[in-house]
């Protein structure tokens, strides 16, 4: 197989993967009500807040290690054995029975994922070079949105009899153990060499990466909008379903399916033009991820201020298409101002960090719901953190590709 088929393939193996990373946390927001049926204390905003923090909290802590494993030792195993474990909490999710074990699951998930995305992004970096970096995350990257929209559907699981909330995890868990035992033998690291013959070193790894202005920048900017993404993805389903008087079916899949199919789109578009920016200028993947960026800001507005189901649809497809743009291209950026071996460490703190707020942001929102805060001043208070992100972007200073 020649090395361009190979770089796709290993692109298309992990797209399962990724699907399945954002299907098992999108479900459980929702099923919250299916949920708080069985378990009452997750009705309380505050709680299911704190929840949807906690899960982040730990998955940033723990985020930085995986990325370093995946540097140090084999990004394939560093996969394989995230997959697996994440499958069985997630099928065990299913099992709990008090808010106590459901904080416990989602904590245990955060653990477990945190170590996946580091290594993949890294291990697609590998193989991609900038010509086709850009799309290559692009795809991988489609595969979350397509999860998420799966998972949008879980509120109509949750509501079936046959199902249920348990059920739903249940079978995700058990697909997700399967399809880690061929994907460890179908997986390969692509062989590197130890950067200017050095051998690993946390500290001085640690030491290079913060004192790198670009870097700093760029894990700021990679913080600020998601920040906003995350309580978009954590919360809209209730949003809606409260606002507009919608069933929990219809408020899941309403929430997820129209800002992750614009989505889709704005990551294959971006993608392209980063891609063929990059060839252009090495401030080309900034500048478009600039723009998409941009896009979300009146997107938050609308989703603030929406006095209609269609509007609010209409600004989470602004949401979408520019978050496209913003996904697809942080780790091409981050290749343009790291060197190959510290990618996946330096995605794992770019994770801490953003995971970390993201849990802030969730927690928030969940306490200025319960205050009674109203959703266009807590949105806009989001979209001012992202006007400051686009303009951090631009300070970044890329090369063409960082070698080492």
């Amino acid at each position: 197989m020649n090395a361009a088929r190979t770089a796709w393939l290993v692109v298309v193996l992990l797209m399962p993967v990724a699907a399945l990373n954002y299907l098992d946390r999108q479900m459980l927001t929702t099923m919250q009500f299916s949920v708080a049926a069985d378990i009452p204390p997750a009705k309380v905003d505050a709680n299911w807040g704190l929840m949807l923090g906690q899960f982040k909290w730990v998955y940033a802590i723990l985020s930085p290690v995986g990325g370093w494993i995946a540097d140090r030792f084999s990004r394939r195993f560093t996969i394989c054995g995230s997959l697996f474990v994440w499958s069985a909490v997630t099928w065990w999710t299913g099992q709990a029975v008090t808010f106590g074990d459901l904080m416990l699951a989602r904590s245990l998930m955060g653990i477990s994922e945190a170590f996946y995305f580091p290594a993949a992004l890294a291990l697609i970096a590998d193989y991609h070079a900038g010509g086709t970096r850009s799309r290559a995350v692009g795809m991988h990257q489609m595969a979350v949105y397509l999860g998420v929209i799966v998972g949008g559907f879980g509120g109509y699981a949750a509501d079936a009899p046959m199902i249920g909330w348990r059920g739903a995890f249940t079978a995700c868990g058990v697909v997700g153990m399967i399809y880690a035992v061929p994907l460890v033998l179908l997986l390969r690291d692509l062989p590197r060499v130890e950067a200017e013959g050095l051998k690993s070193n946390p500290v001085r790894d640690a030491k290079e990466l913060v004192t790198n202005p670009s870097f700093l920048l760029l894990v700021l900017y990679f913080t600020l909008p998601a920040m906003a993404g995350w309580v978009v993805r954590d919360w809209m389903p209730k949003v809606l379903k409260v606002r507009f008087d919608l069933t929990q079916g219809l408020a899941g899949f309403t929430a997820t399916l129209s800002w992750q199919l614009a989505a889709i789109v704005g990551v294959i578009v971006g993608g392209w033009l980063s891609d063929r920016a990059v060839g252009r200028t090495a401030r080309g993947r900034i500048f478009v991820s600039a723009i998409g960026t941009s896009l979300i800001i009146p997107a938050l507005f609308g989703v603030g201020n929406a006095p209609t189901l269609g509007v609010a649809v209409a600004a989470l497809v602004l949401f979408g298409f520019g978050w496209g743009f913003f996904d697809g291209n942080n780790m091409p950026i981050l290749c343009q101002i790291v060197r190959p071996h510290l990618r996946a460490t330096g995605y794992g703190i770019m994770n801490f960090v953003s995971v970390g707020c993201g849990g802030f942001a969730d927690w928030g929102y969940g306490k200025l719901r319960t205050a009674k805060v109203e959703d266009n001043v807590s949105f806009a208070l989001f979209a001012a953190v992202v006007v400051l992100s686009v303009g951090l972007v631009l300070l970044i200073r890329p090369k063409a590709e960082v070698r080492g």
